[in-house]
This record gives C-alpha cells, structure tokens and sequence, in this order.
C-alpha cells in the first residue's frame, strides 16, 4: 500500500512564520507519512491527491473569507479536510459566541452590529472600557480596547467598520485578561497541553494591526473549573465528532470565574514547541484520520 499523503495548509505568512509547521512537517515524516507544506491558494493544486489536508497556519483567511470558505468548501469534497469545511465556516464568524451562550456556555457578554441595522451607540458601548472589533478577525485585526473616556472614538471605529459594510462585535474590557490569558489546546476532543500569554491590547485607543498576537508566553496548567469551561465550548460546537484540533481562549471575569473570549477552530497558534507530547499527540491523531488510497 502506498504511503499516506497529508498536506499541512498554511498561507504565505505562515510558510515565513509559523514555528510549528516545520515540527509537524518533521514529526510525520519520521512516522513514514508524506506530508507537504501547501498554500491553500496555491495554484494547481490536486487536493485530491492527499489522503488528508489538515488546516494549520491560514493566517491571511480573514482578509480574503468569501474566497477561504470557498476553498473550504471545495477541498472538503475532494479529501479529508480537517477541520471540516462546515466547522470552518461557523468558527469563521464570531457570533459563534451567541451560539454557545444560548447553550449556557459562559461567554465574554458580546454586542453585535450588522451593517445598514439602527443602534444606539450608548447602549451599544454603556459605560465602561470596552474592546471593539469585527466580527470576522484574525490575531487581533482591527481590533481596540477603549476606556469610557475614549467612547468617542469607539464610536469611530464602529462607524468606520460598519461603513466598510463589517459586522461590529463590542465586549467590555475585562481587565483582569492583564494577569494572562489562558489558551486550553485540546485534541480531537482531549485536553492535550495550555500557555498562559500577556495581554494583546496593551494601549487603549489604538488600532494596531501589527502587533504581537502571543506576547510573553509561558506553559501553563489551568485549573479544573477552566478545563471544565473549555470543554463546555467544545461540546457546543455544531458537529458530530470532536474538532482534530481546538484551542479554547478564556480570561477571567471580575468575579474570577473563566469565561470563553474566542473559541479557535480554525488556524491557531498550538505552541507544539513548548509541548512536545502536544505535537505527538496531534501527529498520532492525524495519522489516525487517515484514509490512504485503496483501503
């Protein structure tokens, strides 16, 4: 039988940056898969001559989304393709959170704004510090935090997305985020490994769509009650199997309960070098998905 074929799909900026795909790219090959590093909008490429495409570094999807969820769409008909075209589309947007906050999921309370809809932009920004950002975004993408005597220019910056006809999502500024992040990765459905990370919107007022997107990272061993948060997330997540890959982000509220800021189906950041079981973990289950040709 011929050897397995998987593709890892990143992006241009992900062949450049992302750390972990040489790991990935490695790791398999040592376990006698073929395995290649393909742009998703690379030309000429036969998707159905991989066994398995497993979605990893597409960092410039939200930029180009109509045409990602396209890909998505046709690659999911010519192979394996994890995660799957339908998780990719629903994660892609972030009203995802009224959808597991109907499902008693414990989420950052979120407003949204579509475009050409009436608000009232006190209601929508109420009276403390608040983060403003589309509802489709990657790493932070025309993304701040405001703090009430910035409303102003929060009000800016939802006009300005609306008028570029963006849907408009808009939190409260949880301060405590400044003690760390939480990022939960979780294989095919199991907890696998967690990095505590700095805050992102460090100064208030500024849209800054070059900034670091995982400053300060560290392991980090979350508590039972934010494991449980997690996987509450997952569960949610419209699909009838676990997702191959999942990191779950939660900050604390100001109660200190963990709440889920984002939760990240798509294209994460897995930290596999700061997690060698996590990258054997995740190489075990891709190989496990695997269909080769003939079987």
């Amino acid at each position: 039988m011929a050897a397995a074929r998987i593709a890892i799909v990143t992006s241009e900026a992900g062949m450049e940056w992302d750390t972990d795909l040489p790991l990935l790219v490695e790791a398999l090959r040592a376990n006698g898969v073929t395995t290649s590093a393909v742009a998703w909008d690379a030309q000429a490429v036969a998707w159905d001559g991989f066994d398995l495409a497993v979605i990893r570094s597409t960092w410039d999807y939200a930029e180009r989304v109509d045409e990602y969820l396209a890909w998505a769409d046709r690659t999911d008909r010519l192979t394996s393709l994890w995660n799957p075209a339908p998780v990719v589309r629903w994660s892609s947007d972030k009203r995802y959170l009224s959808d597991l906050a109907e499902q008693g999921v414990a989420v950052v309370p979120t407003r949204f704004v579509e475009p050409g809809t009436p608000y009232d932009e006190a209601e929508l920004l109420g009276t403390g510090a608040v983060v403003v950002k589309p509802v489709v975004s990657a790493g932070a993408l025309d993304t701040a935090r405001y703090e009430p005597d910035q409303h102003a220019a929060a009000k800016r910056h939802v006009r300005t997305l609306l008028d570029q006809g963006r849907a408009v999502m808009v939190q409260p500024y949880l301060r405590l985020v400044e003690e760390g992040e939480r990022a939960l990765v979780f294989i095919s459905g199991t907890f696998s490994h967690a990095i505590r990370k700095g805050p992102v919107l460090t100064e208030s007022g500024v849209i800054d769509n070059d900034r670091v997107p995982h400053p300060d990272v560290i392991p980090y061993q979350p508590t039972d009650e934010e494991i449980s948060a997690a996987l509450a997330a997952l569960a949610a997540v419209p699909t009838p199997e676990s997702p191959l890959f999942a990191r779950v982000d939660l900050v604390l509220d100001e109660t200190r309960k963990p709440v889920v800021m984002e939760l990240e189906l798509i294209e994460p950041n897995l930290f596999l070098g700061l997690q060698p079981d996590g990258l054997k973990r995740l190489v075990d289950a891709m190989t496990a998905k695997v269909r080769p040709t003939g079987s």
